[in-house]
């Protein structure tokens, strides 16, 4: 089974494409936990309404807290021998799942790529050319074991940046595969698209705190992500 973790915030406009997305997978053993972390539009009724009508569909509620820890919790509920985490906001094509599954064979965690699409229009096709490339936690399915210990830090925006070195910091194994399935949603209204300036210096330090006791390999690691991510925030 793929335990498929949703954190759902605010976006009623978007929800209803993922989770049918999410819902046509040609694998069918799928758990969908939708982690609603306090939403103020109609999300929550779109949810609870999926949850009613497909039994593989879970609605959990938690008080707003971020994204983080609903990602979080939607860990603590999950079942599945592999997790897999999407965004509100994106859809999966069909054989996502399927892709994914028939290539993890002996690692822990399979990495893709992704399809940025606006106003239903592609704008581009990215696969990575190494594990270290994309540091969402979408656009791969791990085991479940490999990351039962790795959780998402909370209260802080690019927490996504922190999950992912420490996945790899871990000495998970991967294997990447030259597929885009992932349908990756520029929404404006997006937490990452609501950054300030202290959001880069945060993960930064967080990122040099973790360098301090880190191997060789590990700080090569850290430093290579602290780079590409201060030329991200410099083409903003």
């Amino acid at each position: 089974m793929i335990s498929i973790i949703i954190p759902i915030y605010n976006t009623e406009a978007y929800l209803k494409g993922c989770l049918d997305s999410v819902l046509a997978q040609t694998e069918r053993d799928v758990q969908v936990v939708l982690v609603d972390d306090g939403s103020t539009d109609g999300s929550a009724a779109i949810a609870q309404e999926y949850a009613r009508q497909d039994t593989r569909v879970e609605y959990y509620h938690q008080q707003h807290a971020g994204q983080s820890a609903a990602r979080n919790l939607g860990q603590n509920y999950a079942k599945g021998e592999y997790i897999a985490f999407v965004d509100a906001d994106d859809t999966l094509a069909p054989d996502w799942c399927a892709k994914h599954l028939a290539a993890i064979e002996g690692v822990d965690y399979v990495q893709s790529g992704y399809t940025r699409v606006q106003d239903s229009a592609i704008i581009c096709q990215k696969t990575p050319l190494h594990p270290y490339l994309f540091t969402s936690p979408c656009m791969r399915l791990y085991r479940r074991e490999a990351i039962r210990h790795i959780r998402f830090e909370e209260g802080m925006i690019y927490e996504d940046v922190l999950f992912s070195v420490d996945l790899w910091l871990s000495g998970a194994q991967s294997r990447i595969i030259d597929y885009t399935g992932y349908h990756y949603t520029v929404n404006p209204n997006s937490t990452t698209s609501c950054r300030r300036p202290e959001d880069e210096k945060r993960v930064v330090a967080q990122l040099r705190a973790r360098q301090k006791n880190a191997s060789l390999r590990g700080r090569m690691i850290i430093e290579y992500t602290i780079i590409r991510l201060k030329l991200h925030f410099l083409k903003q």
